[in-house]
């Protein structure tokens, strides 16, 4: 099952086509407002195979400020990943979603024979088409997608996919439920998965965070900060940003084909150091994002239209067993810095 989604999220983006042609849930607290888009592998906003379909946020709006939304101008399936076509940004239909995207490393790959299939948590039954290793900007045959259910609340969404492979006996029971709290500016994901196969379950999950806060470039007024001391795995990249003590920060605004990209250590594994929170001086606002499981990892991706910081889970489950987490995201304003 191949799906192209270039006219589609092209009339999007340039506002030629509600978002009401996709499934889609608003949510509301007292101070939040969200829309999300709902999985379905004939009519969704995302059906490829990269990110989870579940929780896919186009919209968060706080005081004000806008979070989340479209960081690319449009989508063709002749693209790897991203590319700049004159002012624009292009993106493949692999990694055009949006908001705090999450990615499952695949189960099962590496066993599998060119032409059985392998598991992607959140997306499906995927086939192997030949001996390449595995690629995430990859488009893979969806075999089966299993069975997705919603339950859309006033001021929440929970989804639910269930997926059974009777060749590899993996199986699973995966629930995610975002929910604006009242009473608070804040977002909470809570997630489940359930191993109802006769096989482990190893793997990883990150959020890629695509941040789009009120369109602002990464730069100099932008500020990532940990409650630890982060040493660099991955320098960022020259002359555009550094590792200063427990922050990244920006040496220049980005523009044009700037990317500004890091990995860094120094979080324990206490999830205490699951902490991140990104800022913005001149427009007054940033989020928070904190868990109850500890960081395997941490990333930050960056170009002229977001900022993506991307804390990773690791996870081992035993057939029968199961294994939860939660990321809690709080939204704030700060003073505006007097230039």
């Amino acid at each position: 099952m191949k799906i192209d989604l270039t006219l589609a999220v092209l009339a999007l983006t340039i506002g030629l086509l509600p978002g009401a042609d996709f499934p889609s849930a608003e949510i509301r607290s007292d101070q939040i407002r969200a829309t999300l888009y709902l999985p379905d592998s004939k009519q969704g906003f995302y059906r490829s195979t990269r990110f989870d379909w579940s929780g896919v946020i186009s919209s968060l709006e706080y005081k004000g400020h806008r979070y989340y939304g479209p960081w690319y101008d449009r989508i063709d399936p002749k693209v790897h990943d991203f590319t700049y076509e004159g002012a624009e940004v292009v993106v493949s239909p692999i990694s055009s979603t949006m908001g705090p995207a999450e990615e499952f490393q695949p189960v099962g790959f590496d066993e599998a024979k060119p032409g059985e299939t392998f598991v992607k948590i959140g997306v499906g039954l995927l086939r192997k088409p030949d001996a390449a290793k595995y690629d995430h900007f990859k488009d893979y045959e969806v075999v089966d997608a299993g069975k997705w259910t919603v339950k859309k609340n006033r001021d929440s969404v929970e989804f639910t996919q269930t997926l059974t492979d009777p060749v590899s006996h993996i199986g699973y029971s995966y629930k995610k439920v975002v929910r604006l709290v009242q009473g608070k500016p804040q977002m909470v994901i809570e997630h489940s998965l359930k191993n109802t196969g006769s096989r482990a379950i190893q793997s990883d999950v990150y959020n890629h965070n695509f941040l789009v806060l009120d369109k602002q470039a990464p730069g100099p007024d932008f500020a990532v900060t940990a409650p630890f001391q982060m040493t660099a795995q991955r320098a960022p990249t020259a002359g555009f940003g550094e590792v200063r003590g427990n922050q990244i920060v920006y040496l220049k605004t980005l523009e044009n084909k700037d990317t500004m990209s890091t990995s860094v250590q120094g979080f324990s594994d206490n999830p205490k150091d699951f902490d991140v929170r990104v800022e913005n001086s001149k427009i007054g606002a940033g989020y928070r994002v904190t868990s109850d499981r500890p960081m395997s990892s941490l990333a930050m991706w960056s170009i002229r239209t977001n900022l993506s910081v991307e804390p990773y889970i690791a996870m081992k489950i035993a057939p029968g067993g199961e294994f939860t987490w939660k990321l809690i995201y709080d939204y704030y304003t700060i003073p505006v810095k007097v230039r």
